[in-house]
């Protein structure tokens, strides 16, 4: 009978892996990408393996400086991987043998790549989150400075795309910087979900060896241990949450570029783009393309495959693990990746724009949108609402069919439309008196935007100082 193959369950086999069989399992070309992860876990598996008297102190040293060796090869970009290897885990022990001998081989004891795997997975979670958390919140600084320096200027604000109420540009730029500050938290949360430590859960059942759970948590930066060993190895909820995080990131992403090109089209013209963050048109020579917006907002569907990717996967899986969810990593990785090249790329795109604020104030003034306060001014008369919303409607169609707008409607045609309206009616159509009225919390008006601003800063520096305590 042939020597049995050199794999990590060769004693039950007789015959080799088929060839296509070892490609097409093989996870090393996605997963090498956690040889930072790997060894780091490793590490502390061999201290704890020493410490417990599994191995003697002599082993466990010799175990550690091999890996440290690993750890600087990779580190220079001077590990050589080999076809041969299955995945990052096989690669380390592989080459960690290479350098210390037989001794490598207990280094698994009591390990599997089950729970090696999940925790070289949370580790690297905990990581991304943390650090798109702070690209978010850059970008989210970002923001703030361009509400700051246009405070001031007034805009359309928009629904349905038509032209509703005058706003504060700075107040427009705002939204987005609460959509990102719910993003930013939502990343806190998968943080949170992925700060539980597996490894001791081996294959499924937990290990025969007295091994110390709480001392490999506190050497790795895990918050807490897992609690069913089962489900240590079998989940990837906390994968799910990154991967979710990252789509509704890029969902505002999208929504802000989108308004980006809208804005930066001629029709438009509320902003022009630097030419660092636009390219051109091999035949027209006229054209300055937004391309760089509209790859943001192309790239969101990709993320959004990676969610439901990773849903699917593991939507009908049985306990413990599978080996289809090797399939996790890829769509978790370009998830990251994706949201944080696009991150980047809006952060110099809005930080270089060029704000038209004449545009804006004149698209802003004239029109109609200044009907709702006259509403407001017939309902703070004691005309019920609804009354005053036809009469000022009726009044709008009046002016539209003689080619007027509001801001051209006197104080005839006001009194024409009701009794109610005064003198000092005529004065509430101009578009900063629109916008210094809305007063309420959270409105448009300019002292009450000055105050959002002021806890945009606190925010930022909230965020910043736990950032700072974050344990990855």
């Amino acid at each position: 009978m042939a020597d049995a193959p050199k794999t990590p369950w060769g004693g039950r086999f007789s015959k080799p892996t088929d060839e296509f069989v070892v490609e097409f399992g093989a996870s090393l070309p996605v997963d090498k990408r956690l040889a930072g992860e790997d060894v780091r876990g490793s590490i502390a598996w061999a201290k704890m393996l020493g410490e417990r008297g599994i191995v003697t102190p002599e082993e466990a040293k010799k175990l550690t400086r091999g890996l440290a060796k690993v750890r600087a090869e990779i580190e220079d970009g001077k590990f050589e991987f080999d076809p041969a290897d299955e995945d990052i885990h096989m690669a380390v022990e592989r080459r960690l043998t290479e350098i210390v001998g037989p001794v490598g081989g207990k280094l698994h004891t009591g390990r599997s790549r089950n729970d090696q795997v999940a925790v070289d997975s949370r580790m690297y979670a905990k990581r991304a989150a943390l650090e798109l958390a702070r690209a978010l919140t850059a970008l989210r600084a970002t923001l703030a400075s361009l509400a700051e320096e246009h405070l001031g200027v007034v805009m359309p604000g928009y629904t349905h795309l038509q032209r509703a109420q005058p706003v504060l540009f700075s107040h427009h730029v705002l939204a987005y910087f609460w959509m990102l500050a719910r993003d930013v938290v939502r990343l806190r949360a998968a943080f949170i979900a992925a700060d539980v430590m597996p490894l001791g859960s081996a294959a499924l059942a937990g290990t025969t060896f007295p091994i110390d759970r709480r001392a490999l948590a506190a050497e790795l930066g895990f918050g807490t241990l897992s609690e069913n060993s089962i489900d240590a190895v079998s989940d990837r909820d906390f994968l799910l949450d990154l991967a979710y995080a990252c789509s509704v990131a890029m969902l505002h992403l999208s929504r802000l570029c989108e308004e980006l090109v809208l804005w930066s089209s001629q029709e438009f013209g509320f902003v022009t783009m630097d030419d660092a963050y636009a390219t051109g048109s091999s035949i027209m020579p006229q054209k300055k393309n937004p391309d760089v917006a509209e790859l943001v907002r192309g790239k969101s569907g990709r993320v959004f495959g990676d969610l439901t990717a990773l849903l699917v996967l593991m939507k009908g899986l049985p306990l413990a693990y599978d080996k289809d969810m090797q399939e996790d990593k890829e769509a978790a990785f370009d998830a990251v990746d994706t949201l944080a090249a696009c991150v980047r790329a809006v952060d110099g795109m809005v930080a270089t724009m060029r704000v038209n604020e004449g545009v804006m104030r004149a698209a802003a003034e004239g029109g109609f949108m200044a009907a709702t306060d006259l509403a407001d001014y017939l309902a703070g008369k004691g005309v019920p609402f609804r009354e005053a919303h036809e009469v000022v409607g009726k009044l709008v169609a009046k002016l539209e069919a003689s080619d007027r707008t509001l801001a051209d409607a006197t104080i005839e045609d006001l009194k024409a439309a009701s009794e109610e309206f005064g003198e000092e009616a005529v004065a509430l159509v101009g578009a900063d008196e629109v916008v210094r009225r809305r007063q309420s919390a959270g409105g448009t008006n300019p002292d009450r935007v000055k105050q959002q601003l002021q806890a945009a800063r606190a925010t930022l520096a909230a965020d910043e100082a736990a950032f700072e305590n974050a344990a990855v």
